[in-house]
């Protein structure tokens, strides 16, 4: 029999764990190296910027390029990023295979869903509304919607508040050091997926549980809940 969520709070990062978010970003960050004469960057090679933000991706691609900017002129090509972005947020992002299947048991089952991002809410929720997912979430949180974010651990258990939960009964699902990291700061027990964009191998980081594909999620999310102490019902 299904597992009883009754009363759980499943948080998800967004990019490279509930949608694969890399083309359209690194679309968006070359567009920016286009507009100072900069031959595109293979978006592989910025995968591992993605979790730490659109600023880093163009970091990232200024060092592969070997060119130096001041501060100052990192922060105003990190703002052409974003009209461009935003415009074409969902040409290429697609959800990782199974996700809507997934979402709808878990809501199913009982559960709240999340979303916990650094990615601006507004883009967060634009996105999501794109790929028609964001009525199954109770709360997306982003960048900007606390004081804080990832890994800070108030960014998370805002959010599980938002979804009208309790961190004792949440669980977190991300693909990086970030999100692993935060989850543990918070006391909640992570799930970590490998199909990320992280450049560290995600079970070196330890998380509760791990998974290859979601097919694999039910599994990995009732060790995470058992491991958390709570009662898992089916």
């Amino acid at each position: 029999m299904p597992l009883d969520l009754s009363g759980t709070t499943i948080v998800f990062d967004l990019d490279g764990t509930l949608v694969d978010t890399a083309p359209d970003l690194a679309a968006a960050a070359n567009h920016v190296f286009g507009l100072i004469g900069l031959p595109p960057v293979s978006p592989v090679d910025l995968h591992p910027m993605i979790s730490r933000g659109s600023r880093a991706m163009i970091e990232e691609g200024l060092r592969l390029h070997g060119v130096a900017k001041t501060p100052d002129e990192v922060i105003r090509l990190h703002e052409l990023f974003f009209p461009y972005y935003a415009d074409n947020i969902a040409v290429l992002s697609r959800p990782f295979e199974g996700i809507p299947a997934l979402l709808d048991a878990l809501l199913h089952a009982g559960a709240r869903l999340a979303v916990c991002t650094n990615k601006l809410e507004g883009l967060s929720r634009s996105l999501l509304r794109q790929l028609a997912l964001h009525e199954r979430f109770a709360a997306i949180a982003g960048r900007d919607t606390f004081d804080v974010f990832k890994p800070a651990p108030g960014h998370l258990t805002g959010t599980i508040a938002m979804a009208g939960g309790r961190p004792e009964r949440a669980v977190m699902v991300g693909d990086s050091e970030v999100d692993i990291a935060t989850a543990a700061a918070a006391g909640v027990p992570s799930i970590g997926v490998t199909f990320g964009y992280t450049s560290v191998p995600v079970r070196d980081l330890n998380p509760t549980a791990a998974i290859d594909h979601y097919g694999e999620f039910m599994g990995a999310l009732k060790t995470a809940l058992e491991v958390s102490g709570e009662v898992v019902r089916s």
